[in-house]
């Protein structure tokens, strides 16, 4: 292997298009570790080809709906069980414990979502988010035919033992029973990219 310093690469008078390998490239390494590799303002990078390991993922990601009618107690704060994943990118939600996991640290985006049966209007029900068994997140709604609640968060996670739960709440005067609707009664989250 032979090693070229120089300064400055540029393309022959003439030309605009400057290729770095050919034929016989099948890996080519820019800098070393440590190395900070600039691109200049007002420089575009087109990729027609298949990145990886740039610009991050939003992994883990997960959604899940309700796996039946739940119903719900009046002035009683419920944990919704959305048991029937529509997928689960990286194992992060947990279908017994109605509970999402993330396996990474990192900023996510959490939202749960539930609609009620019930024709008769009342003043509140609301949906609460609980990290780590405390509320970090409420939305309040009055109830006013079939309507529904979602509330959700943008919030920090460790990755390790940080998880998030979606309970529900209502004043009714009586048992409320939820939908069992894949479109109405659903948790979703997923990491967000920094």
């Amino acid at each position: 292997m032979s090693k070229l310093e120089t300064n400055t690469i540029d393309t022959v008078s003439g030309t605009s298009t400057l290729q770095v390998g050919s034929t016989n490239t099948s890996t080519i390494t820019l800098g070393v570790s440590g190395d900070t590799i600039n691109v200049p303002s007002g420089v575009t990078i087109n990729n027609n080809g298949t990145q990886t390991g740039f610009g991050g993922v939003n992994t883990p990601a997960f959604h899940a709906t309700a796996s039946g009618s739940q119903v719900i107690a009046t002035n009683t704060a419920t944990k919704l069980e959305y048991g029937s994943e529509v997928f689960d990118v990286g194992s992060c939600y947990d279908t017994s414990n109605y509970r999402f996991l993330p396996t990474t640290a990192g900023k996510y985006y959490f939202k749960a979502t539930a609609r009620s049966t019930s024709t008769t209007d009342f003043s509140q029900m609301w949906m609460q988010i609980y990290k780590n068994g405390s509320v970090v997140s409420r939305t309040i709604v009055p109830h006013d035919d079939y309507s529904s609640v979602s509330g959700s968060i943008i919030i920090a996670m460790n990755g390790s033992s940080d998880y998030l739960e979606a309970f529900f709440s209502h004043t009714l005067g009586s048992n409320l029973t939820l939908e069992n609707q894949t479109y109405s009664c659903y948790s979703e989250g997923f990491k967000i990219i920094e």
